[in-house]
């Protein structure tokens, strides 16, 4: 009998579709991995069976008998736990209170028994501990902790749990191989004990290597469940797109002439520092350079490292056949490079300032001003702002007064007014809607026409697909692949996302 089996599960957010048809099966003994693309629905599958979201809809049978979660509490008593992607560690605490957060041992009726805490909490410790690094002992409090060693105390309070049924929700994001492979040996004897895991990674290697049974999900619905024997990385792939690779499109992998850059502007070798890794690439002038991948697998950190807003630890970058050293973005803007964040509130606007103060500060870098009477300064940047059709009632009323579209094409006016030579596309249609879109990559390719040099990373495929001459796909910190010409589809990119680099 199945320990898990949910059926035709369906969760609606408003018009949002979460979920349309989730089913999963998981046996006792068993590691079934689910996955599937960003947004496939995942992660809400799982937050159902641990009780934190309640389904609209569909049946879920915890061995054999029909149930209702109503809350992670009630998923616990029912022996389920689940490890959240985004941590849920209380960083003021030690690592011992943590890891025994669902169970804290008491004595005398309220008071912590800090000696069988402390004890329960070493014996998760000791699992781990040849990978868990120095600092971490069960009494360092958790802010001090590096990103892996968090990742490892979640995992270990998850373990505390002692649940029947455990969900890991990406747990090796944060972690190196060793301690992946300590990680997976502990999953293997708890299977061995008949418990029941249910495993989301993004990594092709690991799925292989822990599953029993691959599950994938695409587009709220569950299409396919076989056990890992039955099936392979191509199948899987093609399961999470819809769709399987052309002949024609295997040919292009041979292609002497792939991925050569003809008039070379940019030169980036071995670049090393925050989540990068020995990234080596060319960029052409009048060439839209896409950025492809997983979120967070280091698109972001190499632009923002090649703007100066991150530290380069080694590598080099020539632009122009000038070596550019190790800077700052007022350095990255004067030898010509821009660049341009999704993340508006964190990069982009400034906040509750007038639209003219939002879209002038690059001009006044580069024209080296100190001040400027704002009917001039007007004029030098309503040009800009209407190639973008930025709509606006007056230059001094709030960047706050416009629609978020229209707050990121005064962003993105900010670098037109002086046009740079490089424009590094950070993710920058997040949150704006299909017009605004539209509107601005018909300008990106417009300024790549003129000869203008463009790196773009989006986190939705389609755009990369659409609007990119050639596309590197990031995993880990490394370039995996190059995709050009037929090579450049759906299947290629998902595949290289999933693997690891060759």
């Amino acid at each position: 009998m199945a320990r898990l089996k949910l059926q035709k599960i369906c969760k609606y957010y408003g018009a949002t579709t979460a979920l349309a048809s989730g089913d999963l099966q998981l046996d006792p003994g068993e590691i079934n991995v689910l996955i599937g693309a960003n947004g496939s629905g995942k992660s809400t599958l799982c937050k159902v069976v641990a009780g934190s979201v309640r389904p609209d809809g569909g049946q879920f049978e915890l061995d054999g008998n029909d149930i209702r979660l109503n809350d992670p509490q009630e998923a616990r008593e029912h022996g389920i736990c689940l490890f959240y992607q985004e941590l849920s560690l209380s960083g003021s605490l030690s690592i011992a209170e943590n890891i025994c957060l669902y169970d804290l041992p008491v004595r005398s009726g309220a008071l912590v028994d800090t000696s069988r805490m402390t004890e329960t909490a070493q014996s998760y410790i000791d699992k781990f501990a040849s990978v868990v690094g120095e600092g971490f002992a069960h009494d360092t409090p958790v802010n001090k902790l590096r990103p892996d060693q968090k990742q490892l105390v979640e995992i270990m309070k998850t373990l505390a749990s002692e649940a029947r049924i455990l969900i890991f929700d990406e747990p090796t994001s944060a972690l190196d191989r060793s301690q992946v492979e300590c990680f997976f040996s502990i999953l293997r004897e708890l299977k061995q004990e008949g418990r029941s895991i249910i495993f989301i990674s993004h990594r092709m290697d690991e799925i292989f290597e822990i599953a029993d049974r691959i599950t994938v999900i695409r587009d709220g619905t569950t299409v396919s469940s076989h056990p890992v024997g039955e099936t392979n990385q191509e199948t899987v792939i093609a399961d999470m797109i819809g769709e399987h690779p052309k002949a024609t499109e295997k040919k292009a992998e041979t292609t002497a002439q792939k991925g050569q850059v003809t008039t070379r502007y940019l030169d980036v070798e071995n670049l090393s520092g925050n989540k990068l890794k020995q990234v080596t690439f060319s960029l052409g002038k009048g060439e839209i350079l896409g950025l492809g991948g997983l979120h967070g697998q280091g698109q972001s950190a190499l632009l923002r490292t090649l703007f100066g807003a991150e530290k380069r630890q080694s590598g080099t970058i020539t632009l122009d056949g000038k070596s550019l050293r190790s800077g700052n973005p007022r350095a990255a803007i004067r030898n010509g490079l821009s660049y341009v964040s999704g993340d508006r509130v964190r990069d982009g606007v400034i906040s509750e300032r007038p639209i003219l103060e939002n879209v002038s500060p690059i001009h006044f870098i580069k024209e080296g001003k100190l001040f400027a009477f704002p009917q001039t300064l007007g004029q030098v940047v309503i040009p800009a702002l209407k190639v973008l059709n930025t709509k606006y009632a007056h230059l001094n009323n709030s960047i706050n007064s416009l629609s978020g579209g229209n707050q990121q094409k005064v962003v993105i006016a900010r670098w037109l007014t002086n046009p740079p030579d490089i424009l590094l596309l950070d993710d920058p249609t997040k949150g704006i809607d299909l017009s605004a879109k539209t509107e601005l990559f018909a300008l990106v390719r417009k300024l790549a026409d003129d000869g203008m040099a463009i790196i773009l990373y989006s986190s939705e495929d389609a755009e990369l697909l659409a609007h990119s001459d050639r596309i590197l796909v990031f995993n880990n910190g490394s370039i995996t692949r190059e995709l050009v010409g037929e090579d450049k589809n759906r299947f290629n990119l998902y595949q290289a996302a999933y693997s690891g680099a060759e």
